[in-house]
């Protein structure tokens, strides 16, 4: 069965599937090409009659992955017109329902919205919302700061991935009511730098007022450049595409494929030295006036509640691609941690999680890398982002996901990015269940962590009949409610770890 609906840029025909009407690839921005390479992104040229949108637009440009631990993950086919989005909905009539909004992860390099993982029909038929997916750009395409180049031939553009995902965000907001959504009722939710995508939206004034809920899933506003640090990002790709400073005009030109080999060359020089991201946010004055965090601290979207954590075990995922690590002694382990905290914090840090960790918990020196690297980039983030969006006032809620990773010898645990299939119910996906278990705990779980994305979608509140008592998160008890195989609600898990951490600034 076919449905039509009619947007502020035409008529747009999609396909039902199991009950839910689902259109895909549809264009939310001009293509940045040519002129519009690098630059703020445009609306959407109008299109005459009925516009196919029975198919996924192309991913944005971007390298292979590195490993496929978690399958199913292709992005499919690739190009620079990529700026479009899918839409699942149960009906696109009836009352207005709320709206999901996911901007997907992939450290600002990989990824797609139209991935197998992301697919917004389970959500959608559970919850009587409207889901969408979308794709922005990535990369030196998507985050390549040229403003100290030639700014005025770029229109002294930056953030042009954070630009595509704001125009994104009010192109639903416009057009929710022909699908059957609620545009007074939009959540943002993402994960990893979709999850950094969310708290840094949260501190843009541009985008506010575009969304009423936020979820922060395993990002928050970490991943942020200062102009001098992206513009030594933009130095190096110039080099490596054998460009003068005074060249960046030039780069309109390059084609893609060697913009990408370029874009590799200069991860691979400058991302062990990076303290997170080579490619990320930067505070531009413009798009960014100053660093996100300190804007919601400052009230940027008091009126906005947040659900925000991490999974238990994050780091794990990338120690499994990183030998050296699985291998440190004592002193390497020192080093490491150096490079990252200053030398007297970081041997206290060390003790410290030694200390909290000898009751049954690993302490080899990986495992120590691994659960300080766990907290340092994902869980103090999310827990700073949750303190500034309470200090305003705003409901705030906080969770951590246990669910461990049953392939590999359970080396993984409960790893970055495990949450994601149990999210949006997509545990049934070729490959998904021999890796988590796809048995009856599993899926309880996945209908327990669906619920409660669906109810805070709906009232701004996470809590259902199926999770225990579920308070919001205060700087008294820090409620947490920790997801896995028993669902519990606890106080301040990792106390004396977070306050540490809270002496180092």
């Amino acid at each position: 069965m076919e449905r039509v609906v009619e947007t502020a840029s035409g008529k747009l025909r999609g396909a039902e599937r199991d009950g839910i009407f689902v259109f895909r690839g549809v264009p939310y921005a001009r293509p940045p090409l040519g002129e519009r390479r690098f630059r703020a992104p445009q609306p959407p040229e109008p299109w005459p009659g009925e516009r196919d949108a029975t198919r996924s637009g192309a991913a944005a440009p971007q390298n292979p992955l590195v490993t496929a631990v978690f399958p199913d993950l292709g992005v499919g086919r690739q190009q620079e017109d990529c700026l479009t989005l899918n839409v699942w909905t149960p009906d696109t009539g009836g009352p207005p329902r709320p709206v999901l909004v996911w901007i997907h992860g992939g450290a600002f390099v990989i990824g797609s919205g139209a991935q197998p993982i992301y697919d917004g029909g389970e959500l959608a038929r559970r919850g009587n919302v409207v889901v969408v997916t979308l794709n922005y750009r990535l990369g030196a395409l998507g985050f390549l700061h040229l403003a100290e180049h030639d700014g005025a031939c770029f229109g002294a553009a930056s953030n042009a991935g954070l630009l595509d995902q704001i125009i994104a965000l009010r192109w639903v907001r416009e057009n929710a009511v022909a699908f059957g959504g609620d545009p007074e009722q939009i959540t943002v939710f993402g994960e990893s730098a979709g999850g950094m995508s969310v708290g840094t939206l949260l501190g843009t004034p541009e985008a506010r007022g575009l969304f009423r809920r936020a979820v922060a899933q395993s990002g928050a506003c970490q991943a942020i450049h200062t102009r001098e640090s992206a513009a030594h990002v933009a130095d190096a790709l110039l080099q490596e595409l054998a460009l003068g400073q005074n060249e960046a005009a030039k780069l309109r030109e390059v084609p893609v494929a060697a913009l990408l080999a370029a874009q590799a060359r200069v991860l691979a020089r400058l991302g062990p030295r990076a303290n997170l991201l080579t490619f990320q946010p930067v505070v531009d004055g413009r798009t960014l006036p100053r660093h996100p965090l300190e804007a919601v601290a400052d009230g940027a979207a008091p009126e906005v509640a947040l659900l925000a954590g991490t999974t238990r075990d994050e780091w794990r995922l990338f120690g499994l691609l990183d030998s050296k690590a699985r291998g440190l002694d004592e002193a390497g382990l020192v080093a490491r941690v150096e490079r990252r905290v200053p030398g007297a914090d970081a041997r206290r840090l060390l003790a410290l999680y030694r200390e909290e960790r000898a009751a049954g918990d690993r302490s080899d020196p990986a495992s120590l890398l691994f659960a300080l690297e766990t907290d340092r980039v994902f869980r103090i983030p999310a827990l700073r982002l949750a303190e500034a969006q309470l200090a305003q006032g705003a409901p705030t809620w906080v969770y951590r996901f246990d669910w461990e990773v049953a392939a590999l010898g359970g080396v993984l645990g409960a790893c970055h990015a495990v949450e994601l299939p149990f999210v949006f119910g997509t545990l049934g996906l070729k490959g998904i269940g021999p890796l988590l278990g796809d048995g009856p705990e599993a899926r309880r779980l996945a209908g327990r962590t669906m619920d409660a994305w669906l109810a805070f979608a709906h009232t701004g509140e996470p809590g259902h009949e199926a999770l225990p008592a579920w308070p919001r998160y205060d700087l008294e008890r820090r409620a947490t409610l920790l997801f896995g195989p028993e669902c519990r609600c606890a106080d301040d898990p990792g106390g004396a770890l977070r306050r540490a951490w809270d002496a180092i600034r």
